[in-house]
C-alpha cells in the first residue's frame, strides 16, 4: 500500500465563473429595472439598471483581463 498522493491541482482563477455571474447579473437587473419602471415603481427601476450598468462595466474588463491572458 502506497502512501503516496498525487499533487495538489494549481490554484485557478474564477474569472470565467465571474463572466457568468455578470452575464445574469446584467440580464437580471436589465429585465428588473425595465418591469419596475412599468410598474411605476421608479426608484426601482433606476436602481436596477444602474446595477446593470455595473454589470456591463465587469463583464467589460473580465473580457478584457481573459483576452490579455489571465488564467481562468
Amino acid at each position: 500500500m502506497s502512501d503516496y498522493l498525487p499533487p495538489p491541482a494549481p490554484p485557478r482563477s474564477a474569472l470565467t465563473l465571474r463572466l457568468w455571474l455578470a452575464g445574469f447579473g446584467l440580464v437580471f437587473n436589465a429585465v428588473a429595472g425595465w418591469l419596475a419602471l412599468r410598474a411605476g415603481i421608479v426608484w426601482l427601476g433606476v436602481v436596477l439598471l444602474l446595477l446593470a450598468v455595473v454589470c456591463v462595466v465587469d463583464f467589460g474588463w473580465v473580457v478584457h483581463r481573459k483576452r490579455r491572458g489571465d488564467p481562468g
